[in-house]
Protein backbone atom coordinates (compact mmCIF):
# COMPACT_ATOMS: atom_id res chain seq x y z
CA UNK A 1 0.00 0.00 0.00
CA UNK A 2 2.74 2.19 0.88
CA UNK A 3 4.52 1.88 -2.52
CA UNK A 4 1.36 2.72 -4.56
CA UNK A 5 0.68 5.69 -2.36
CA UNK A 6 4.49 6.83 -2.61
CA UNK A 7 3.76 5.95 -6.44
CA UNK A 8 0.70 7.66 -6.82
CA UNK A 9 2.21 11.08 -5.00
CA UNK A 10 5.33 10.82 -7.50
CA UNK A 11 2.83 11.01 -11.10
CA UNK A 12 1.04 14.19 -9.05
CA UNK A 13 4.57 15.38 -8.95
CA UNK A 14 5.56 15.08 -12.26
CA UNK A 15 2.26 16.90 -13.93
CA UNK A 16 2.90 19.37 -11.54
CA UNK A 17 6.64 19.74 -12.78
CA UNK A 18 5.61 19.21 -16.71
CA UNK A 19 2.83 21.68 -16.56
CA UNK A 20 5.37 24.15 -15.08
CA UNK A 21 6.97 23.13 -17.88
CA UNK A 22 4.23 23.69 -20.09
CA UNK A 23 3.55 20.75 -21.29
CA UNK A 24 0.27 19.90 -22.04
CA UNK A 25 -0.87 16.99 -19.92
CA UNK A 26 -3.63 14.24 -21.82
CA UNK A 27 -3.31 11.27 -19.97
CA UNK A 28 -2.58 9.79 -16.96
CA UNK A 29 -2.04 6.08 -16.30
CA UNK A 30 -3.06 5.31 -19.90
CA UNK A 31 -3.40 1.16 -19.20
CA UNK A 32 -3.13 -1.06 -22.43
CA UNK A 33 -2.39 -5.00 -22.93
CA UNK A 34 1.29 -4.45 -22.78
CA UNK A 35 1.68 -2.01 -19.59
CA UNK A 36 1.08 1.31 -18.76
CA UNK A 37 2.16 4.92 -19.35
CA UNK A 38 2.22 6.67 -16.52
CA UNK A 39 1.78 10.01 -18.16
CA UNK A 40 1.27 10.86 -21.74
CA UNK A 41 1.46 15.15 -22.50
CA UNK A 42 2.44 17.39 -25.83
CA UNK A 43 5.36 19.68 -25.92
CA UNK A 44 5.43 21.48 -28.30
CA UNK A 45 4.69 19.86 -31.92
CA UNK A 46 6.04 16.44 -29.66
CA UNK A 47 3.74 14.14 -28.32
CA UNK A 48 5.50 12.66 -24.69
CA UNK A 49 5.55 9.34 -22.81
CA UNK A 50 6.61 9.54 -19.18
CA UNK A 51 7.65 6.87 -17.11
CA UNK A 52 7.63 8.46 -13.72
CA UNK A 53 10.17 6.44 -10.97
CA UNK A 54 9.26 7.69 -7.09
CA UNK A 55 11.07 6.38 -4.28
CA UNK A 56 11.77 7.44 -0.42
CA UNK A 57 15.40 8.08 -0.10
CA UNK A 58 18.26 6.47 -1.99
CA UNK A 59 18.50 3.09 -0.13
CA UNK A 60 18.15 1.52 -3.22
CA UNK A 61 19.72 4.34 -5.70
CA UNK A 62 18.51 6.75 -7.75
CA UNK A 63 14.66 6.40 -9.04
CA UNK A 64 15.99 6.25 -12.58
CA UNK A 65 18.39 3.00 -12.13
CA UNK A 66 14.77 1.12 -11.70
CA UNK A 67 14.09 1.78 -15.38
CA UNK A 68 15.07 -1.17 -17.07
CA UNK A 69 15.24 -2.47 -20.82
CA UNK A 70 12.05 -4.52 -20.39
CA UNK A 71 9.99 -1.82 -18.78
CA UNK A 72 11.05 0.73 -21.62
CA UNK A 73 9.98 -2.07 -23.53
CA UNK A 74 6.62 -2.09 -22.58
CA UNK A 75 6.00 1.93 -22.62
CA UNK A 76 6.96 1.62 -25.78
CA UNK A 77 4.47 -1.08 -27.06
CA UNK A 78 2.01 1.07 -24.98
CA UNK A 79 3.18 4.00 -26.95
CA UNK A 80 2.29 2.41 -29.95
CA UNK A 81 -0.58 1.14 -29.18
CA UNK A 82 -2.10 4.78 -28.16
CA UNK A 83 -0.75 6.09 -31.23
CA UNK A 84 -2.84 3.36 -33.02
CA UNK A 85 -6.16 4.41 -30.93
CA UNK A 86 -5.66 8.37 -31.35
CA UNK A 87 -4.65 8.61 -35.04
CA UNK A 88 -4.72 12.13 -34.55
CA UNK A 89 -1.86 12.46 -32.53
CA UNK A 90 1.12 14.10 -32.85
CA UNK A 91 3.74 13.34 -35.44
CA UNK A 92 6.75 13.34 -33.51
CA UNK A 93 7.11 11.18 -30.33
CA UNK A 94 9.38 10.25 -27.53
CA UNK A 95 9.55 9.09 -24.38
CA UNK A 96 11.08 10.77 -21.12
CA UNK A 97 11.06 9.37 -17.40
CA UNK A 98 10.79 11.42 -14.41
CA UNK A 99 13.11 10.11 -11.44
CA UNK A 100 12.26 11.44 -7.94
CA UNK A 101 13.33 10.73 -4.66
CA UNK A 102 11.04 11.71 -1.29
CA UNK A 103 12.04 12.35 2.29
CA UNK A 104 10.63 10.77 4.69
CA UNK A 105 7.61 13.90 5.21
CA UNK A 106 7.18 13.29 1.44
CA UNK A 107 9.57 16.38 0.28
CA UNK A 108 11.19 16.25 -2.62
CA UNK A 109 14.65 15.28 -2.63
CA UNK A 110 15.72 14.66 -6.37
CA UNK A 111 13.52 15.59 -9.32
CA UNK A 112 15.48 14.15 -12.48
CA UNK A 113 13.64 15.08 -16.06
CA UNK A 114 15.43 12.52 -18.69
CA UNK A 115 14.42 12.97 -22.19
CA UNK A 116 14.39 10.85 -24.71
CA UNK A 117 15.79 8.04 -22.83
CA UNK A 118 14.69 5.32 -25.01
CA UNK A 119 17.91 6.70 -27.07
Amino acid sequence: MQKQRVGKLGENLAVIFLRSLHYKILETNFKARYGEIDVIAEEKDTLVFVEVKTRKGFSYGYPEEAITSRKLKEVLLTAEYYILTHPKSLPLQRIDAIAIALDDADEVLYLKHIKNISQ
